[in-house]
C-alpha cells in the first residue's frame, strides 16, 4: 500500500474508513502501518483524490504460512443454503488429507444462530461477519469483509458454491486479491504434492481438465451445487467461533437493490431442489407434448425439466434446463424421455440416485449412465406408466 503525498489531503477520510487502525494522519499527510494492514483495499476507495494505491510484486509468493481449508458458507436471511452442507462435506475429506482446520466462513445479519448449524456440519473453526450492512448482499461489502477475513486469517485454499450470488462473489475477491479461481469444478482432490487438484469440464464438455494453482493462496474455486453429498448433521458445540467486525462506508457500495424477484413459478419445485425429476428432450417430438410429463411428474409427487434443445426452441423456461449450461441436479429418481445424453447433459445428472431413461434408439449414449433403460416410444411407455401410478 502507497500513499501519494502530492496526491494527499489529510482529509482523514481513508482513516474512518480502515476498520484496522492501520492508518494515521500525521503533518496533513495519510501513513499507513503495514503490519496492521489487511490490504482489503477499503482506504483506496475511500480516498476522493486517488492518494491511495496497492502494488502487486510479481514473483513467486511465499505461501507456506497459508493453512486451513475455508468454506463459504451462503445463506439467505440466515437459512443456509444447501451448497453450505454439501461442501463442507468435501472440504473435510481436503482438510483431513492436508492435516488442516475446515473452517466455515459466513456473512450476513443477524446470523449468530448459524455457528452452530456450520459446526454441525463439521466445521472446527466458524468465522463470522455478523453487520447490519450486510444483511442484503452487495458485491462491494461482501468482498470488502472476505478479502479482510483471507489477508487477516490466510487460508490455504478456499471453496464457493457456483450459485447465482458465488458466480459473483468468488472472481471478485479473487480479481482484488490478485488470486486465480477455476470456476464450476465437478471434482476436487489432493495431489501427491499437496495441492488441490480442481476438475472441471472444458471446451463444452468434451475434455475435462484439471487445474494447479501452485503459487496462489488461497486455491479458490467455485463447485456447482448437487456435485457433492451434504455431510450429515449432528448436534455439537464443539467449534470456535471467530467473530470480526468491519466498517462498511455507504459510499463505497456502488450498487443498490431495488426489487427482489424470486423466479420461481408457483407450484412448481426447482429442478435442483426435487427429489423427482422427469425430463424431456428433442424426443419428445413438440411442447404440446410435455402435458404427459407433467402428468407423470405430479403423480411422482417431483417435477419436470428439459435438456438444452427444449430451452433453445422456446418449449420450456430456462430454469427447467439440466445440464453442464443449466441446472446440476440430484434427485433421488431422475427420469429421461426421449434425451439423447450428450456429455453436458450428462455432467448435470450424475449425481441423482436412480437414472431411468426412455428413448427409441438403443445405442443412445444416455443409456450409459442409466440405472434403469428401456428401449421404446415414451408416448406408448408414459400413459402405461401414469396409468400403473394414478392406481
Amino acid at each position: 500500500m502507497q500513499v501519494s503525498l502530492e496526491k494527499c489531503t489529510g482529509c482523514g477520510l481513508c482513516l474512518k474508513a480502515c476498520s484496522f487502525e492501520a492508518i494515521t494522519v500525521t503533518d496533513k499527510k495519510a501513513n499507513i502501518n503495514l503490519d496492521k494492514c489487511t490490504f482489503c483495499g477499503i482506504c483506496i476507495s475511500a480516498c476522493p483524490f486517488d492518494a491511495i494505491s496497492m502494488q502487486r510484486l510479481a514473483g513467486t509468493k511465499d505461501v507456506s504460512g497459508y493453512k486451513d481449508v475455508w468454506v463459504f458458507c451462503e445463506q439467505e436471511k440466515g437459512k443456509l443454503k444447501n451448497v453450505a452442507s454439501e461442501l463442507l462435506g468435501k472440504a473435510a475429506e481436503l482438510a483431513e488429507e492436508v492435516d488442516q482446520r475446515l473452517c466455515a466462513v459466513v456473512i450476513g445479519s443477524g446470523i449468530e444462530g448459524l455457528g452452530a448449524k456450520l459446526a454441525g456440519f463439521g466445521a472446527e473453526v466458524v468465522y463470522m461477519v455478523d453487520e447490519e450492512p450486510l444483511g442484503t448482499y452487495s458485491p462491494d461489502a461482501y468482498k470488502a469483509a472476505l478479502s479482510m477475513l483471507v489477508n487477516k486469517y490466510k487460508p490455504n485454499m478456499m471453496l464457493f458454491g457456483a450459485t447465482h450470488l458465488g458466480r459473483d462473489i468468488a472472481p471478485t475477491v479473487a480479481a482484488h486479491l490478485g488470486l486465480g479461481l477455476t470456476a464450476d469444478c465437478t471434482s476436487l482432490s489432493i495431489n501427491e504434492e499437496g495441492l488441490l487438484k480442481q476438475t472441471r469440464p472444458a471446451f463444452g464438455g468434451n475434455l475435462m481438465a484439471d487445474i494447479l494453482t501452485p503459487e496462489s493462496r488461497p486455491q479458490m474455486a467455485t463447485v456447482r451445487p448437487n456435485v457433492f453429498q451434504r455431510a450429515e448433521p449432528v448436534n455439537t458445540d464443539d467449534f470456535q467461533l471467530i467473530k470480526e467486525s468491519i466498517t462498511i462506508n455507504p459510499r463505497n457500495i456502488r450498487t443498490e437493490l431495488v426489487e427482489e424477484i424470486s423466479g420461481r413459478v408457483e407450484g412448481e419445485k426447482p429442478v435442483d431442489e426435487a427429489e423427482v425429476v422427469v425430463s424431456g428432450g428433442r424426443g419428445v417430438g413438440a411442447e404440446e407434448n410435455f402435458e404427459i410429463l407433467r402428468k407423470v411428474a405430479k403423480a411422482l409427487k417431483g417435477t419436470i425439466g428439459c435438456s438444452r434443445p427444449i430451452v433453445e426452441l422456446g418449449w420450456m423456461p430456462k430454469p427447467r434446463q439440466v445440464g453442464q449450461s443449466g441446472k446440476t441436479v440430484s434427485p433421488t429418481l431422475y427420469v429421461a424421455c426421449g434425451i439423447s445424453g450428450a456429455i453436458q447433459h450428462k455432467v448435470g445428472i450424475k449425481s441423482s440416485d436412480i437414472i431411468i431413461a426412455i428413448n427409441k434408439d438403443p445405442d443412445a449414449p444416455i443409456f450409459e449412465v442409466a440405472n434403469l433403460g428401456v428401449v421404446g416410444d415414451i408416448f406408448k411407455i408414459l400413459p402405461l406408466l401414469l396409468e400403473e401410478l394414478e392406481k
